[in-house]
């Protein structure tokens, strides 16, 4: 059996993966952070493609996250107002008996 090699990928282009572009507004917040902390560490570090896939990719992310934060300052989260607590009465203390002569027993 010949085992399949895949072909060498050409250096002289950048990689590219998968295209995120379409994919970073879908992201939930945490994802983006992610995604763009690594993009920035790759423009800062990574080899000559890396550095042109994420540079690529940077404005995308940080359109994304300038429109998301805007979103969340211009609706901040609405907080309920606590119930007022209401003051309960204090109970009347119970009534005394108090013995008289003929309830005694001698």
């Amino acid at each position: 059996m010949k085992k399949k090699f895949e072909k060498p990928v050409r250096a002289d282009t950048p990689l590219v993966i998968v295209d995120l572009h379409d994919r970073v507004p879908g992201m939930t917040d945490d994802a983006l952070s992610t995604l763009h902390a690594n993009a920035v560490r790759l423009v800062q570090s990574g080899t000559e493609r890396q550095r042109a896939s994420a540079g690529a990719l940077m404005p995308a992310i940080e359109s994304e996250l300038a429109e998301r934060r805007a979103k969340a300052l211009a609706n901040p989260p609405v907080r309920k107002r606590r119930a007022a607590v209401k003051k309960v009465k204090a109970a009347a203390p119970p009534p005394t008996v108090i013995p008289t002569d003929g309830d005694q027993a001698a």
